[in-house]
């Protein structure tokens, strides 16, 4: 079955996350997956699980209780976004399995720029000498997923100070661009998308630009 990849542009949280909501509760089993690249406005969002002290001080930035796992997480310009819209039932595949998955192909993808990264068994993401690169949350319902990862492309870092990233005191963020590897978001897109469809064996897409 052929996916469907969203290049959506620069779109707020809110937004975007209600739409993934409706898209998961109306979908049946012959609707095709889908993968949503994008871009967010500055945003903090906290988790099913996340605890308000992770926030130090969100300043102007808003903040989204959202539905997905994990702790308090940053987004903004610079930053790639994918969101995945997967039938797990489909797949036959576990929240884990995914989980892991996304995380290899962030890996891989910055192995091919010559960038060392690594998982973390006691935290969920993508790590590159001990500071985080790559979050990532999920939501399952219904037998689908949704939400994905946000990669960090060339972004300014100075917002992940006013949080505990992930709910973790003290966590180093990083970035492709402070790593010295210069590359768009867009660029970063089309790249980081070859890794995503081979770590998920999806041989066949239907790009959209909207």
């Amino acid at each position: 079955m052929t996916v469907i990849v969203r290049h959506l542009g620069m779109q707020e949280y809110s937004q975007v996350w209600q739409q993934m909501t409706s898209f998961n509760q109306q979908r049946n089993q012959h609707t095709r997956d889908e993968i949503w690249l994008l871009q967010h406005p500055p945003v903090f969002t906290l988790g099913l699980n996340g605890k308000k002290e992770h926030v130090i001080d969100a300043g102007g930035i808003p903040l989204v209780e959202t539905d997905r796992g994990g702790q308090v997480t940053y987004h903004g310009p610079g930053q790639l976004i994918a969101y995945i819209l997967f039938d797990l039932r489909r797949r036959k595949e576990g929240v884990r399995h995914i989980v892991s998955r996304l995380e290899q192909s962030v890996i891989d993808y910055l192995a091919a720029k010559n960038i060392s990264a690594k998982g973390r068994k006691d935290a969920p993401g993508v790590y590159v000498d001990n500071e985080k690169i790559a979050a990532l949350g999920l939501r399952v319902r219904q037998g689908g997923c949704y939400h994905g990862l946000s990669l960090n492309v060339d972004m300014d870092l100075t917002p992940f100070e006013q949080i505990n990233p992930c709910g973790f005191p003290g966590l180093k963020v990083t970035s492709m661009g402070k790593l010295g590897l210069e590359e768009t978001v867009e660029q970063a897109m089309q790249d980081y998308l070859l890794f995503l469809c081979r770590q998920f064996a999806i041989d066949e897409i239907t790009e959209i630009h909207d």
